[in-house]
């Protein structure tokens, strides 16, 4: 049986890889995301009959509203939302921070993702659908300049609890998955366009590819209908937990 995915955040990495995995399955994908150029690639690649491409802007309500408002009728039925629009803004310590990359990240990763979830809940409650949130590691484990990033994963992941709670007895499954490092353009994204801090943080330790993280949310979508997965946390090997940071009174001789 074919189903109907909204996916926000489809433009590149992960998104664009779970569009490709889906459409590659059968089934059709509302692409959104915020340059129409890569929707457009997207369209032409997966085909017109597959994709709907919305260039949306996930801090803009106004714009959800039209969006969903304007769905053709045969992507109206929208039976998983696979809220992937996200971002990180700056490498700085929170003393430094740029105060308007915190709000961005707030108003996308958070106010985005709640806009979108508050107003496809009728339609997937009456389809008893699925929403499968991209939280992120960062979200249990701090580290150092994730400042507000990490606090925005945070409450993706309890938002989605939360969201369980909420829709017991509705048949809606609900799933937090939280990858650690995935090599995507979201480092260049970060640190404006610096491609080689990118690189280096990806350097000689088989990151996860966005296909790995497209085939773990295809593998939770099409689970039967009575099975649901709360919270996935995937790594690469080469990638596990870190110490406890100590900063020493007297400086080191």
């Amino acid at each position: 049986m074919s189903f109907t995915v909204l996916i926000t955040g489809a433009t590149s990495g992960i998104g664009a890889a779970a569009a490709r995995r889906f459409v590659g399955a059968g089934h059709q994908v509302i692409a959104t995301g915020r340059r129409q150029e890569r929707l457009d690639a997207l369209v032409a690649e997966l085909g017109a009959d597959k994709v709907h491409a919305i260039r949306l802007d996930m801090r803009d309500e106004a714009a959800i509203d039209g969006a969903i408002a304007a769905l053709p009728e045969r992507f109206r039925d929208v039976d998983i939302l696979l809220n992937n629009a996200g971002l990180a803004r700056g490498m700085e310590p929170a003393q430094e921070a740029d105060l308007n990359k915190w709000r961005e990240m707030i108003d996308t990763n958070i106010l985005g993702l709640v806009t979108i979830t508050h107003k496809l809940l009728p339609t997937l409650v009456s389809r008893k659908g699925a929403i499968i949130n991209l939280s992120s590691i960062a979200g249990t484990y701090p580290y150092k300049f994730g400042n507000v990033y990490g606090g925005t994963k945070a409450f993706v992941t309890q938002f989605s609890l939360n969201l369980r709670c909420d829709l017991h007895g509705t048949g809606v499954r609900v799933t937090s998955i939280e990858p650690g490092m995935v090599e995507t353009e979201f480092t260049t994204v970060r640190t404006g366009g610096d491609q080689q801090a990118s690189d280096d943080l990806y350097r000689d330790m088989d990151p996860l590819t966005a296909e790995d993280i497209a085939e773990t949310i295809f593998w939770v979508a099409t689970q039967p209908p009575h099975v649901n997965l709360n919270r996935i946390e995937i790594m690469p090997v080469n990638q596990s937990f870190a110490g406890f940071a100590i900063a020493r009174n007297t400086p080191a001789a």
